[in-house]
């Protein structure tokens, strides 16, 4: 670990649960690490749950593993610590993935207003979007739903007041500093750019998810409709 590097904080989220949260900002090197221990963790036998989120880690360990509160706050303490300034940190290049994506019309009724709030064109915003290399964060919301980092800083667009009752599954959004792709048809207060026609998640598929964390997205233009 170099000197300068912040360590993350580490604090109780209810029983036998814990959370290491990593410095602000959110970087990519921090995200590696997050992955990394993740892997460390899940292969130990008191681990029962190992969840990454963007910039934090929640883990919760059997009741039974250590001895008191203070006892079992040390040990995990210990442990995140040890991975944190590990030296074997492996780094997570993940897969190359492509997500063809209609824009505008229908399928991206935000794309003008998304355009507006940037003060760009239509095309300088689909070139922007689809220029740019994103990375797989980490899973939530719903099945399948991947948290995105890598949007340009010209596309962070504020999510709409009021949530839509309902997006089209495969809706291509932008919500604040992040971007995303909705698996299923769901409310969501994200601006819609566009529409894939991907399948996200299918439990019957081994992984059931499209994308796993640390995997690298690229969309790509299918068609950009004008309104």
């Amino acid at each position: 670990m170099k000197e300068s590097e912040q360590m993350p904080d580490i604090y109780r989220l209810g029983e036998h649960s814990y959370v290491l949260q990593a410095p602000e900002p959110v970087t990519l090197t921090q995200q590696h690490k997050i992955w990394f221990i993740a892997e460390q963790l899940r292969i130990r036998a008191e681990m029962v749950d190992v969840v990454p989120g963007m910039n934090n880690l929640t883990v919760r360990i059997q009741h039974h593993m250590t001895g008191n509160d203070s006892d079992e706050y040390n040990y995990v303490h210990e442990l995140f610590c040890h991975y944190w300034t590990s030296d074997d940190m492996i780094l997570t290049d993940g897969r190359e993935l492509d997500i063809a994506v209609r824009f505008g019309g229908e399928d991206g009724p935000d794309l003008t207003h998304v355009a507006d709030l940037a003060g760009l064109s239509i095309d300088a915003v689909v070139r922007l979007y689809t220029e740019a290399e994103y990375r797989v964060y980490f899973l939530g919301f719903q099945p399948g739903f991947a948290y995105l980092g890598g949007l340009p800083e010209a596309l962070h667009t504020p999510r709409h007041a009021s949530p839509r009752t309902t997006i089209p599954a495969g809706s291509v959004a932008i919500g604040g500093a992040q971007t995303g792709v909705y698996p299923n048809a769901s409310p969501g207060g994200w601006q819609v750019i566009g529409r894939t026609d991907v399948v996200l998640f299918d439990p019957q598929r081994t992984p059931p998810s499209f994308w796993l964390p640390g995997d690298r997205v690229k969309f790509s233009v299918a068609e950009v409709a004008c309104d």
